[in-house]
């Protein structure tokens, strides 16, 4: 695919598109941009054009009604240079970023090393391996691979990853992730905190620590000027797919910026067998068009054998709010069960609202979830062709040792789990018949075609989920909660992994695209029946037996996906 560029007059363009341009006007910054509402190309020369601009493409996203002027605005970091949104997602504020819990003491940490009863509290590896039915790994196969993906500025620390293996997973203390650079990506160090370290640490450590002593590698994505999208991070698999970068919206290399990549990444790895990312914008952020070919780019690695996971997102920024938080130690006895622990108190995001926790007006701009609107669904989770993982958490003072019912729910800690239906994707076949029975059963969404896509013929979202809240990650060298799908991203993608590994020692191949195998046996799953993800001033879905949009087909129970994944060639 190669760009055709073409001088015209805007009347000869008007013609030609069938459309009328205009002047927009950014009301935060006063950026111009000329662009159209809509345009249309002959039926015959659709197959052969991807986009046109500049029509329906904007730099920024768009702006907040002016009724919203009375809630707190966008932090102007999060879109510094006005670039597009797409090469933004790693940016401080992007709002698909986890989100940041207590600073804990030592103490804490002792008793949650020396009990596995306060996995209600605080999530570490084993807790995971306790939830899901695994245990520790114990050899890798040679050629498998998990890969990992960050976009600058997020960044390791090395010094934590170490900590952090040194107490949870010593025999992965001193190991790095496999460097793989995609377009000038750096781990940079200038720039630090949670904001610029807590999301590829959350990653990292728990994505090493769950395979060990299996390498993962790390995609890190985009230079410290230009930024990268995720079609960015496609192209480094694909050299055909770099020639239909969209300037409005992805990192374009060389850059010609000062200090910027001067080079390409197309088509420069092989990609790995897993790939999890913990990043997302919203759908409406992009064009149907530009969402439909990247999705298709994805349908080609599934193809190839790679499963492709991305978080539904968890929405919304968090508000701290000082406090004396408390650490409940089943070691003590009841009248001394009261520890102070942390500093921090957060308030919940929204789970059916979009990043930044804002919905989608009449009008089609941004408003905050609190005033209502429609549902604002997150991309790539509702591409049919990707893994979507949302969010659950373990029951308030549940036992896990000793817990005879299910001992999770959709989560209801911090953070919501994102979910819902596309307003771009039609629902996949695979799909059909576990969403009818979604909105059969006594959970049907009590909403109208004003805040949802009921149509019933759209590609629900998520699949599946994992544990997103409560981890335990070290940060700055303290031991820190962190919550997020950004979380449960990783931990299902470090499952898989794992299956593809004893596939491997079995001489078969990975397992690639999942999703059809997940929906033809739902009892492979552990179903998860409470919670709910509000949003837009909506109770939101509701957790129902089977699929439903908040926690997919539930949670992964390893030794029964491992006896079916087995069975297969």
């Amino acid at each position: 695919m190669n760009w055709m560029h073409l001088d015209a007059t805007v009347r000869e363009a008007e013609r030609l598109l069938q459309t009328r341009y205009k002047f927009y006007k950014h009301t935060e910054t006063g950026q111009m941009q000329i662009a159209c509402q809509g345009y249309s190309i002959p039926a015959h020369l659709r197959q052969h054009i991807d986009f046109v601009t500049p029509t329906v493409h904007f730099d920024a996203k768009p702006a907040k009604s002016k009724q919203n002027s009375g809630h707190q605005k966008r932090q102007s970091s999060q879109n510094p240079k006005g670039v597009g949104v797409a090469r933004s997602i790693g940016m401080p504020g992007s709002g698909s970023l986890p989100k940041p819990g207590r600073i804990m003491d030592e103490s804490g940490l002792i008793l949650q090393k020396t009990s596995m009863e306060l996995c209600s509290v605080l999530i570490t590896p084993d807790c995971l391996r306790m939830l899901y039915g695994f245990g520790p790994n114990n050899a890798s196969a040679p050629n498998n691979s998990y890969g990992i993906v960050e976009y600058t500025p997020q960044a390791l620390v090395q010094k934590d990853l170490d900590q952090f293996f040194t107490i949870f997973q010593p025999d992965a203390a001193g190991k790095s992730p496999i460097f793989a650079p995609i377009d000038g990506g750096v781990i940079q160090t200038e720039q630090t905190g949670f904001d610029f370290n807590g999301e590829s640490n959350l990653d990292l450590e728990y994505a090493m620590a769950l395979v060990s002593p299996q390498p993962v590698t790390l995609y890190q994505t985009g230079d410290t000027v230009m930024g990268a999208s995720f079609n960015n991070f496609l192209n480094a698999f694909d050299q055909s797919y770099c020639s239909g970068d969209d300037p409005t919206q992805d990192g374009i290399y060389p850059d010609k910026m000062p200090g910027g990549f001067q080079g390409t990444s197309c088509g420069n790895y092989t990609p790995a067998f897993v790939i999890s990312t913990s990043y997302s914008s919203n759908e409406m952020d992009v064009t149907p068009a530009y969402a439909q070919r990247q999705c298709n780019e994805y349908m080609k690695l599934g193809l190839m054998g790679t499963t492709i996971i991305y978080s539904s997102g968890d929405f919304g920024g968090c508000s701290l709010i000082p406090l004396s938080s408390t650490f409940p130690s089943p070691l003590k006895k009841e009248k001394e069960r009261e520890k102070p622990m942390g500093v921090l108190l957060l308030i919940f995001s929204s789970g059916v609202a979009g990043n930044n926790d804002e919905c989608i007006s009449r009008n089609g701009t941004y408003i905050d979830s609190a005033q209502g609107g429609r549902f604002n669904p997150s991309f790539p989770g509702t591409c049919p062709y990707i893994t979507s993982v949302g969010a659950t958490q373990v029951k308030n003072t549940t036992m896990l040792a000793s817990s005879p019912t299910q001992p999770e729910m959709a989560c209801e800690t911090v953070i919501f789990s994102g979910g819902g239906f596309s307003n771009v994707f039609q629902m996949p076949s695979y799909q059909s018949k576990a969403v009818s029975q979604y909105f059969e059963s006594s959970a049907t969404p009590r909403f109208t075609a004003q805040q949802f896509n009921d149509s019933r013929q759209a590609r629900g979202f998520p699949d599946v989920s994992a544990n997103g809240a409560n981890y335990g990650i070290i940060l700055n060298g303290s031991l820190q909660m962190s919550f997020g799908t950004s979380a449960s991203a990783p931990t299902f993608g470090s499952v898989i992994t794992m299956i593809n590994q004893e596939r491997m020692k079995a001489g078969k191949g990975p397992v690639g695209f999942i999703n059809e195998a997940l929906y033809a046996n739902p009892g492979i799953m552990n179903d998860i029946t409470e919670g709910s993800n509000p949003g837009c001033n909506t109770k939101g879905f509701q957790a129902a037996k089977g699929w439903d949009p908040v926690t997919g087909l539930g949670t992964p129970n390893y030794p029964k996906m491992l006896e079916y994944f087995m069975s297969l060639k």
